[in-house]
C-alpha cells in the first residue's frame, strides 16, 4: 500500500472536479478512496489481481485528452494516468494497470476513422477504432487491414502499440505514424503523417533518429491516433490445411520452414497444436498447419500445386486439403477464422472467441472462462519448437494445466509462440493456472525463449529480459526528463 500512502487525495479530488468541468461528470466514474475503487466487483478473464483505481475517465476528443493531461500535471496528485484503448488486452490483464493507485484513461470513445487513402495505402484512426470497424470500411476496395485472429471488437491501435501479430505480419510493420500527447500536454506527430498540401511517400523512419518505436510498449506519451498502413488485397487466395502427428513434428517444422524460406508462403504461417486444434473445433489429436498462398490467379495456382506436390513427396502430413476446393467444416472454427482473416476479414473471429472462453466480446471479462497468455519468441526450427512443446508438457505435469500453443511463423527464422492456459475459474484452478504461468516464465526464459509481451503480474520480469540494462536505464532517463511528475502511470514495460 506504499503507493496509496503517497497519494494527495485533496489534489486528486480537485483534479477530478476540474476534469468533470471540462468534459462532464457523465464521462467520469469516481471511486471513493476510502474503499479504493470497485475492484471487488471488477473481474478480468485471466483472474489477475484487480488493482485499486480511483477513477475512470472517458474522453471523447483529442482536446479532452490534452485537458486531462494538463490538469493532472498542474495538480500534484501523485496519481498516474493508466491509458487503455478498448481494454480488451485479454490474457495479459485486459484493462488492469500494473500498479495500484491510478486513474484509468479509457480511450474507447476516441473511435473515429479520420481519413482513408486506398490509393496510397493508409488510414488515420483513433485508439477506439476496432478491427471490425476498419475492415468494414475497407470492404469492396483494393486494400485490406492486417487483422489478427482475436475478436473483431479489439483495438487496432492498441494491439499495434503492444506489438501484436496479425495474419499477414507483425502489427508494428503496420504503423506509419503516431499522434502523441506528451506528459506536458504537447501534441507531437512521429513517423510519417499525411500532408494536406502535398502527397508524400510513406516513410515511417523519416530523417534522423526515428521516434516512432519509442511509443510502442511505452508510457512516454498517450497515443491518440495512428497512421495504419493498408495491404493490397490479393486477387486470389488459397489456404492449404495440413495435418500431422506429434511424432513427425520436428521434420514437419523443418519442411514448413523451407517453404517459408523459399517464399512459397504468403503472410504468417500458423501451426496449431493438438490441444488448440481440438479446442477450436478442429480435427482431434493432430497438429494443424495453415499455409496461405495469395496473389494473381496464375501465381496461386502454380504455388498451391507446388506445395501440394512437396507435401505429398515428404510423406509427413496425414492429410492435405485446400480452401478453394473444400470449404472448412461448419464446426471447424479455427480454419474458418484464419482463412477469412488472411483476407482481411475478422467477421468469423467471434466464433473462436466463444470456443475459447464461452462468451462474446462484451462479456469475456465479466463472465468468461479463465484465459491466460504467455508469448515467447522461439527460433523457427524443429528442435526449438519441439523443445518448447516439451516445456509445455513439463508445466502440465507440474500443475495439471494443459496449455495449448500456436506457432506464428513471422519469417523463416522466428516464431511467435502463443501459449494459452484455459481454466474453469475457481480458487483452486485459478491458483494452478497462475502457477503454470509463473513456471512458464522460468522454464522458457532459462531455455532462451524470451517473451516479447508481458502480462500485468509479470511486469517485474522486464528487468530480467532486457539484453542490456543500460538501454533500459536510458528509457528511464527519458521518462524522467519528459514526465518528471509521473503524469502517466507505470506500464507493463516501464
Amino acid at each position: 500500500m506504499d503507493i496509496l500512502n503517497k497519494v494527495n487525495f485533496t489534489a486528486l479530488q480537485n483534479a477530478l472536479d476540474h476534469v468533470a468541468l471540462v468534459m462532464g461528470e457523465a464521462n467520469l466514474s469516481r471511486h471513493d478512496h476510502g474503499h479504493f475503487s470497485d475492484f471487488h466487483q471488477r473481474r478480468n478473464v485471466s483472474q489477475f489481481r484487480c488493482r485499486n483505481i480511483f477513477a475512470i475517465i472517458r474522453p471523447k476528443t483529442l482536446d479532452h485528452v490534452q485537458d486531462i493531461v494538463r490538469i493532472f500535471g498542474r495538480f500534484k496528485t501523485n496519481v498516474g494516468l493508466h491509458v487503455i484503448s478498448t481494454g480488451r488486452n485479454w490474457g495479459l490483464g485486459s484493462a488492469e494497470p500494473t500498479t495500484d493507485g491510478v486513474v484509468t484513461l479509457d480511450l474507447a470513445n476516441l473511435s473515429t476513422v479520420r481519413d482513408i487513402d486506398c490509393a496510397s495505402g493508409w488510414a488515420v484512426i483513433e485508439p477506439g477504432v476496432t478491427q471490425a470497424q476498419l475492415a468494414q470500411r475497407l470492404a469492396g476496395t483494393d486494400r485490406m487491414l492486417n487483422v489478427t485472429a482475436s475478436s473483431g471488437h479489439t483495438s487496432v491501435v492498441g494491439n499495434a502499440l503492444d506489438r501484436g501479430v496479425g495474419l499477414r505480419r507483425q502489427r508494428t510493420e503496420d504503423l506509419a505514424g503516431l499522434e502523441v500527447v506528451l506528459p506536458d500536454s504537447e501534441i507531437i506527430r512521429v513517423g510519417w503523417w499525411p500532408d494536406e498540401k502535398r502527397r508524400t511517400s510513406i516513410n515511417p523512419h523519416g530523417v534522423g533518429p526515428s521516434l516512432l518505436p519509442l511509443f510502442t510498449q511505452s508510457n512516454l506519451g498517450i497515443v491518440t491516433a495512428a497512421v495504419i498502413r493498408l495491404l493490397h488485397r490479393p486477387e486470389k487466395q488459397c489456404v492449404l490445411r495440413l495435418h500431422f502427428s506429434r511424432d513427425t513434428l520436428e521434420n514437419a517444422i523443418t519442411e514448413l520452414r523451407r517453404w517459408v524460406a523459399q517464399d512459397l508462403v504468403s503472410g504468417v504461417l500458423k501451426i496449431y497444436d493438438a490441444v488448440s486444434t481440438q479446442s477450436y473445433g478442429g480435427k482431434p489429436g493432430q497438429h494443424l498447419a495453415l499455409v496461405c498462398v495469395s496473389g494473381t490467379s496464375g501465381r496461386v495456382s502454380a504455388i498451391t500445386q507446388t506445395l501440394i506436390d512437396e507435401a505429398r513427396a515428404c510423406s509427413l502430413f496425414t492429410s492435405v486439403t485446400r480452401s478453394d476446393l473444400e470449404p472448412a467444416a461448419s464446426n471447424d472454427f479455427v480454419t474458418q477464422v484464419v482463412e477469412h482473416a488472411y483476407a482481411g476479414d475478422p467477421s468469423k473471429n467471434e466464433h473462436m472467441l466463444r470456443c475459447a472462453v464461452g462468451q462474446d466480446a462484451d462479456h469475456v471479462d465479466t463472465d468468461g472462462d479463465g484465459w491466460i497468455f504467455f508469448l515467447p519468441l522461439v527460433p523457427f526450427n524443429g528442435r526449438a519448437v519441439s523443445r518448447a512443446l516439451e516445456l509445455i508438457k513439463q508445466i502440465h505435469e507440474k500443475t495439471g494445466i494443459r496449455a495449448g500453443s500456436t506457432v506464428n511463423a513471422l519469417n523463416a527464422d522466428l516464431v511467435d509462440l502463443v501459449v494459452s492456459f484455459k481454466f474453469v475459474p475457481n480458487p483452486e484452478n485459478t491458483a494452478r493456472a497462475h502457477l503454470a504461468l509463473d513456471i512458464a516464465y522460468k522454464l522458457f526464459v532459462d531455455a532462451g525463449f524470451i517473451p516479447y509481451r508481458l502480462d500485468v503480474d509479470h511486469a517485474h520480469w522486464m528487468e530480467k529480459l532486457v539484453p542490456d540494462p543500460s538501454a533500459h536505464n536510458l528509457v528511464r532517463r527519458i521518462k524522467q526528463l519528459i514526465d518528471p511528475d509521473a503524469v502517466i502511470a507505470p506500464g507493463r514495460y516501464a
